[in-house]
């Protein structure tokens, strides 16, 4: 594969992503938001086991006990991450909760320093400054517009986090994605059915868009997103994933019919100039340092 063909794979699955938000708002229209994380997440496991089989045919190691309460672990976190997400567009349009959930690449280094103890780049610090000045701009430039859920789905850092270090050590990604997702899945299902009503008509209303956020954000485009950095740069890779945002406020746009007022423009750019610059500058940094 080329590293053209590459950056596409990811350009599509940065697109996929930015649709499934339209997708997890409209169908909340129809069913309640742990029903629908519940049966999401369930088709999601289905999606992705056969390219779990496939991974385990290729593993070189075998799934420790311990590796099995990590991916678990990670699941919990996967669930508190969806919820919060999933209930916070309850509160917020899909143009606030796709740019600020896309801030992982900024929020993801600031909660190692804290638990991790990993010293960052610099340019972490002037980035986070950034993107808080453009969640600041995206509320209308007024802390008090801004709603609850706009703070919740930023916790989607933590999930983050902890998948990254975890997969680093195990070397089984797709192993990893079917157990968080079969957690998350047996978490929300069991909420739902101990708060939320639900009926065959509203799982069958809302079945579009289970189906699209289930097989395609959660299976397809992670998959996608796998091979595709196999072939390209980190750099690059992150240009292309990021621009989920874009995709996200734009269908958006396009679709609901969503509208920012001229500082929510400029809060998006600045926050799309932060997600690209902590990851693009300590690139740079390291070519230019001297050979030893």
């Amino acid at each position: 594969m080329t590293r053209v063909q590459a950056n596409l794979l990811l350009l599509l699955a940065a697109a996929i992503w930015g649709g499934g938000f339209v997708a997890q708002s409209t169908a909340m229209k129809a069913i309640g938001p742990f029903w629908f994380i519940g049966l999401r997440f369930a088709v999601a496991t289905l999606a992705v086991l056969p390219f779990v089989l496939f991974e385990a045919r290729k593993a070189t190691e075998k799934t420790s006990a311990r590796h099995a309460k990590l991916y678990i672990l990670i699941g919990l976190a996967l669930f508190g991450g969806a919820a919060t997400q999933q209930v916070g567009l309850q509160t917020t349009t899909v143009t606030n909760s796709s740019f600020i959930t896309g801030l992982y690449v900024v929020f993801v280094p600031l909660i190692a320093v804290f638990f991790l103890r990993r010293a960052p780049h610099w340019i972490i610090w002037p980035g986070a400054l950034m993107a808080i000045t453009g969640i600041y701009l995206l509320s209308g430039g007024q802390l008090s517009a801004m709603a609850p859920g706009d703070l919740l789905t930023v916790f989607w850092a933590v999930q983050i986090t902890l998948a990254g270090t975890t997969v680093s050590e195990t070397g089984r990604p797709l192993a990893l994605s079917a157990v968080q997702f079969a957690v998350t899945a047996a978490c929300a299902l069991a909420v739902a059915a101990a708060v939320e009503p639900v009926s065959l008509s509203a799982i069958q209303a809302a079945a579009p868009e289970i189906l699209y956020v289930g097989i395609f954000s959660s299976g397809v485009a992670f998959v996608l997103q796998v091979i595709g950095q196999r072939y390209t740069t980190p750099s690059q890779a992150a240009i292309f994933l990021s621009s989920e945002a874009l995709f996200g406020a734009s269908l958006a746009a396009l679709m609901l019919g969503e509208t920012m007022p001229v500082t929510g423009y400029a809060g998006c750019a600045l926050m799309f100039i932060a997600m690209l610059v902590v990851e693009l500058v300590p690139g740079f940094t390291r070519r230019r340092l001297p050979a030893a």
